[in-house]
């Protein structure tokens, strides 16, 4: 059962989300939050697998709530997904290289927020894809300069040509194909390469893809 915790200061939203999310036989809402403060206490006390998270929050936005969360070593296995209104909302990237897991437009269809639900709690792929890989080239080219790559000095050729792909919003799947191997492999190789890095998940493999230099904005298609 994948628990999930709804933080969003409007109720109607978070009742929209309860009622979708309830209706799901591996699915169940273990708590809500109406505020960036209130969203850390759950947390804390709920443990969930997955949080959705408004950016805009009283008393503490879902950006510094992201933080605290992905911050905490006794918190590691939360997942936070950012809710955004606008596809292209300033702090969409910033939320992901603070540690989100991903983000969703708010009037995503509900298909789509059940699938990025289940993707982002087996870490097999970033969310939205449609949106997520042209947000991601966007505010990559805004981010600072790329790094030295000094910080991949310890994969081997293979896995940096699976970040890289990871990096232009591949799935394991789209990584099988493109490198003849099945998805189980894929997939190894992506988890090595986290572990490698000290990557917190697939999204964070994706930042640290660009920061890198590993991959530049404009690659993806």
């Amino acid at each position: 059962m994948i628990r999930v915790l709804l933080a969003d200061d409007q109720s109607l939203v978070r009742a929209g989300f309860r009622a979708l999310l309830d209706a799901q036989p591996d699915i169940e809402v273990a708590g809500e939050a109406s505020d960036g403060e209130e969203a850390v206490r759950k947390v804390r006390e709920l443990r969930p697998d997955i949080v959705l998270m408004d950016i805009r929050m009283p008393l503490l936005d879902g950006l510094a709530a992201t933080r605290r969360i992905t911050e905490d070593t006794a918190l590691q296995d939360v997942k936070v997904v950012m809710l955004t209104t606008f596809e292209l909302d300033e702090y969409v990237f910033e939320a992901i290289r603070s540690g989100a897991s991903g983000f969703l437009v708010k009037d995503t269809e509900p298909e789509e927020l059940l699938r990025a639900v289940r993707a982002v709690v087996d870490g097999d792929a970033l969310l939205s894809p449609g949106v997520t890989r042209r947000l991601i080239a966007e505010f990559a080219a805004r981010s600072k300069e790329p790094a030295a790559e000094g910080a991949l000095a310890g994969l081997t050729e293979r896995e940096r040509e699976v970040m890289a792909l990871v990096g232009i919003g591949l799935s394991n799947e789209e990584i099988a194909r493109r490198l003849v191997v099945s998805p189980l492999t894929a997939k190894t190789h992506v988890s090595r390469t986290m572990v490698k890095l000290g990557a917190r998940d697939r999204a964070q493999l994706v930042v640290l893809a660009y920061e890198s230099g590993l991959v530049r904005p404009g690659w993806l298609g």
